[in-house]
């Protein structure tokens, strides 16, 4: 990976870090408990816990997600970032720019 590269890749993980953390605040919003003092029917109660439950699911893989962009963030000047986890070969420069966090090349993710 040339240095114009990883600083292409260092704007990028920067840049999906702040996107995450405001995804995530946002969801911390919609995952609020749901008073039950609210004056819901039953059937649009029911679609609020729904949307609850879906909502944590996301918050839960927007923080998954930061981990590992954080983590990304700090390995990326090493000798090894870039090199598949599994297989050890060099991961598609196009597959870092749009998942930044990926560890695995494209044939090991199948």
């Amino acid at each position: 990976m040339t240095s114009e590269q990883k600083i292409a890749l260092k704007q990028k993980i920067e840049q999906e870090i702040n996107n995450t953390k405001a995804q995530i605040e946002e969801l911390k919003v919609l995952t609020q408990p749901i008073k039950p003092e609210n004056s819901l029917g039953r059937v649009s109660r029911m679609d609020a816990i729904n949307n609850k439950s879906i909502n944590d699911r996301g918050l839960r893989m927007a923080k998954m997600k930061l981990t590992k962009l954080e983590m990304a963030f700090e390995k990326i000047d090493e000798s090894a970032f870039g090199k598949c986890s599994r297989c050890k070969n060099n991961i598609q420069e196009k597959r870092l720019m749009l998942l930044p966090e990926s560890t695995l090349c494209v044939r090991c993710a199948r």
